[in-house]
């Protein structure tokens, strides 16, 4: 092959680059670009994180304005320019000649990942999300890879880090660099505050009535999120959690019970109330269900839009009117007041876990099991939670046993992965978790299927409670963890801010089905508790309408927020 010579870059004199083939080329366009300051490399990588991943913010920062106004134009572009100084200052302050590249490339790699999610399905990188993320088990990751995304991976993540591994940085005596990055920093503050200063009137309006927005400047927003996330798990660490069940106890009318109680609590996964078939929707979702003597509660709301903030959440003695996540993460939970009392607790997880709210307790991970009937390798359907469910009841040391299942339920984007063939009655479906080549019609279909799996699931544990209330009082409640966005607004799946979330990520089905010989040994009234159903109810309600209804003492029970207080003997 005919090679051919050229002279590299000013600075190495003499010196040439012999070129065989395509990849020498490349390497020759590199070899005679000259030398680049760090910090130029900084401004340059923060001008391309504003340009290429921040669509989400800009749109929502400058929707509803009068483009034929200057002042629009103006803020604008101090908009840009603000962020993009913020945002060249911390890279300023952390590359030197040593760590802008690898850290540049993970940046690039992760920054990439996030713009990606964030505009496919309306992302906001809180700190509630950015925990959910670490919380993610692999097989629920890897469902959300696509062609998209790796197109996008490769664009906005793989060729600038490639870029920056090219390119040659010019080295500064530490003397001069000292006072030359100073001087850059202070220039970058300079224009931030310059920029700021120019439109501050609409900015702090902007940061005031939609502080939201903050977690859309990428890659900030996961950035702040992370730092504050590690912090909070490392300050609880190796912490026992604050004890609140140390005054419970069983009230004097258990002693004239007969029969041991097993209660099933079903904590679902993404299921919304407005695609809940008892709720009056158009299909048909809950078949089974309706034909069964349950009371279905049309208007409950959720703590919160992801699985990491709401089953703490719903769980705690505090709840979303007094939400506070480090006090909730580090006290127990409602589970620890039921198992202290002496009655059996048990975990039966088909997810990620119990997100700390059993802990010390017993925790059966049933998602990886091999039955061929209900798991495909990768996931199992929700019925795996029932297999094996007289062994648990027979291993209660003194029969009575509160059983916690924790469902997959319709956890998206593949829907269609979350119910049997049985069970496609609403078609098309779409049978890809990439939802871009789907209609909304299809989304929506392979949804209600996973809604109608969950219909049957729980109408066939109520079978097998009815199966066992010869031997005990039997007792079933339902409830969705959150919602899920369909597409409403171009919205899709959930985790949204509670602030701005819309209802149908707050919305959530309820149900509770019990034995005659359960309402009639804790002296519920199922007639009273039916015609209070359609009373607005939240997950706040569950810790102490539980208490009640078990008929637990504990100074943290609230009667005001038990639901069943107005219908017990």
């Amino acid at each position: 092959m005919l090679a051919l010579k050229l002279p590299l870059a000013a600075g190495t004199p003499g010196a040439v680059l012999e070129i065989r083939g395509p990849r020498d080329y490349i390497s020759a366009f590199f070899a005679r670009l000259p030398a680049i300051r760090v910090e130029w490399l900084a401004i340059f990588a923060s001008l391309f994180f504003s340009l290429s991943c921040n669509y989400l913010f800009f749109s929502a920062a400058l929707a509803n304005r009068d483009w034929s106004s200057s002042s629009s134009w103006v803020f604008g572009a101090g908009l840009f320019v603000s962020i993009t100084a913020l945002q060249a200052i911390g890279l300023l302050v952390l590359l030197n000649r040593w760590t802008s590249k690898p850290l540049l490339t993970v940046l690039f790699i992760v920054t990439a990942a996030a713009s990606y999610y964030m505009n496919k399905y309306t992302v906001f990188f809180n700190t509630e999300m950015v925990r959910n993320i670490l919380r993610t088990d692999v097989k629920e990751a890897s469902e959300l890879f696509s062609l998209n995304f790796c197109i996008h991976m490769l664009v906005f993540g793989v060729l600038p880090s490639v870029l920056v591994w090219k390119l040659r940085l010019r080295t500064t005596p530490f003397r001069r660099a000292i006072p030359i990055r100073l001087l850059y920093i202070v220039a970058a503050i300079v224009v931030a505050a310059g920029s700021t200063m120019m439109i501050f009137q609409d900015f702090s309006s902007l940061m005031r009535n939609q502080k939201e927005v903050r977690f859309l400047i990428t890659p900030s927003n996961y950035l702040f999120s992370l730092s504050r996330v590690v912090a909070a798990d490392t300050a609880q660490a190796n912490v026992p959690k604050i004890k609140i069940s140390d005054d419970a106890k069983l009230a004097a009318g258990w002693g004239a019970r007969t029969k041991p109680m097993l209660f099933v609590l079903v904590v679902g996964e993404t299921t919304r109330a407005a695609n809940w078939g008892m709720n009056g929707y158009e299909h048909q979702t809950t078949p089974e269900l309706s034909k069964l003597d349950v009371m279905n509660f049309p208007h409950a709301t959720s703590c919160g839009t992801n699985t990491e903030v709401s089953v703490p959440c719903m769980f705690s003695i505090y709840g979303r009117r007094n939400y506070d996540e480090a006090k909730i993460r580090s006290h127990e939970s409602l589970l620890h007041i039921i198992d202290k009392v002496g009655i059996n607790t048990v975990w039966r997880d088909n997810q990620s876990g119990c997100k700390g709210v059993c802990d010390g307790l017993e925790e059966q991970m049933l998602g990886a099991s091999k039955d061929p009937k209900l798991c495909d390798g990768e996931r199992c359907l929700d019925e795996i939670m029932l297999e094996g469910m007289d062994g648990v009841v027979q291993k209660a040391k003194n029969g009575n046993l509160f059983v916690v299942m924790h469902q997959l339920g319709n956890h998206g984007p593949a829907y269609y992965r979350r119910y049997p063939a049985a069970m496609r009655t609403f078609t098309p479906t779409c049978d890809t978790a990439d939802l871009s080549k789907c209609t909304r019609e299809q989304i929506t279909n392979s949804y209600d299927n996973g809604v109608l799996y969950t219909d049957h699931f729980l109408a066939k544990t109520i079978a097998f409670l009815k199966t066992q209330s010869d031997s005990y009082d039997t007792a079933m409640l339902y409830l969705s963890d959150h919602g899920e966005s369909l597409g409403e607004n171009g919205i899709y799946l959930h985790g949204l801010p509670y602030s701005i979330a819309p209802k149908e990520q707050t919305e959530v089905p309820m149900v509770m089905w019990m034995s005659s010989g359960f309402a009639s040994s804790f002296g519920v009234n199922k007639d009273c508790m039916q015609r209070r159903a359609g009373n607005a109810v939240s997950q706040d309600n569950l810790f102490h309408s539980i208490l009640g209804m078990l008929q637990i003492e504990s100074k943290y029970y609230d009667k005001a927020l038990d639901m069943t207080a107005g219908c017990r003997a």
